[in-house]
């Protein structure tokens, strides 16, 4: 919790080094935003809002704001439409059609994004290299990552992409509604306190000869510690600065021995199929039965929690975690 601290003074500092607050609470341009780039000037309020990568569009949505481009979902979404489920009950509540949806499966389509003549990218949340900024910022302004690429958390993306819409104020409230429905749920299952969570990328059934596994950087583990769960000794030594994902041999996965809860992304014959491995067989977690499989379905992909996903997810999620808890000694 002090390191969260920490972050938070430092988060604040940041926000209000960027410009004077109006009374309307929303920021006086020009505002500068500082990234892993550089820095983004800002001249004036942005009308026309695109996004690109991963949840980004989530922040204009939770503070009214349609889009006029964004990713589509290329992950979970179960009816093709290129929208998840609670991107598309917002756009409703708010009233808005869908925004242009920009195809990213070979990358960023840099043609579709100057076409909506955006004034504003926000990419808060992504894995821009230095060659999309730059191509991106030609276009428009682009608020980037504020350190490594694909590992900016919840809280982070929030601050970074409501900044460049001149509505900082706007995102700390936001923060907090969303950090109290956080604590209203995790406060239900008390046997979540204390309890130490892996997340492992993929296994593979027919090989399960390598462990890979999401790091102390990634956002899905450091939203383990959002629901009252703890890091792992073993990950944080594990995890490569400045990486969101790391792998192992089987054969070391003894490191793992103080996980008490695992979660991956599978079904019953992975399940089986870890049981029965010499070696996975004896991990804690796994020996207890205390792993939760997530599928590749909207409830899968909001583990990785983002601003709007967190609401939609968060009961049905801390309840597997806890039923996973519970069968830990």
């Amino acid at each position: 919790m002090r390191l969260w601290r920490l972050a938070l003074i430092s988060t604040l500092l940041f926000a209000a080094a960027q410009g004077a607050v109006r009374a309307d609470g929303r920021t006086a341009y020009p505002v500068t935003i500082s990234h892993a780039f550089g820095k983004t000037e800002i001249a004036a309020t942005p009308k026309r809002v695109a996004t690109v990568a991963w949840a980004n569009h989530e922040v204009p949505l939770a503070l009214g704001i349609v889009p006029v481009g964004m990713a589509a979902a290329n992950f979970g979404d179960e009816d093709a439409d290129g929208l998840l489920p609670w991107v598309s009950e917002q756009l409703k509540a708010l009233g808005g059609s869908t925004p242009v949806l920009f195809d990213e499966g070979d990358g960023i389509d840099f043609e579709a994004v100057a076409a909506t003549q955006p004034d504003v990218i926000l990419a808060a949340y992504s894995g821009l290299t230095q060659a999309d900024y730059d191509t991106l910022s030609q276009i428009a302004p682009v608020i980037a990552y504020p350190q490594a690429p694909w590992s900016t958390d919840w809280r982070e993306t929030i601050r970074m992409d409501s900044a460049g819409l001149g509505m900082a104020q706007q995102g700390e409230a936001l923060i907090a509604d969303i950090e109290a429905k956080i604590a209203a749920e995790v406060a239900k299952y008390p046997e979540l306190q204390g309890k130490r969570a892996m997340f492992v990328t993929h296994l593979d059934a027919s090989d399960l000869s390598v462990v890979n596994f999401y790091t102390a950087q990634d956002t899905r583990v450091r939203f383990f510690q959002d629901l009252g769960l703890q890091m792992p000794k073993s990950v944080t030594k594990a995890s490569v600065t400045g990486s969101f994902a790391g792998s192992i041999s089987a054969e070391q996965v003894d490191l793992f021995d103080d996980v008490d809860i695992l979660v991956t992304y599978g079904d019953d014959n992975l399940l089986a199929a870890m049981k029965a491995n010499p070696l996975l067989a004896h991990m804690p977690a796994v020996e207890h039965d205390a792993i939760v499989l997530l599928g590749r379905n909207p409830l899968g992909t909001a583990a990785n929690p983002t601003p709007l996903s967190i609401s939609w997810v968060l009961k049905d999620y801390v309840a597997l975690l806890a039923a996973a808890a519970r069968k830990t000694p």
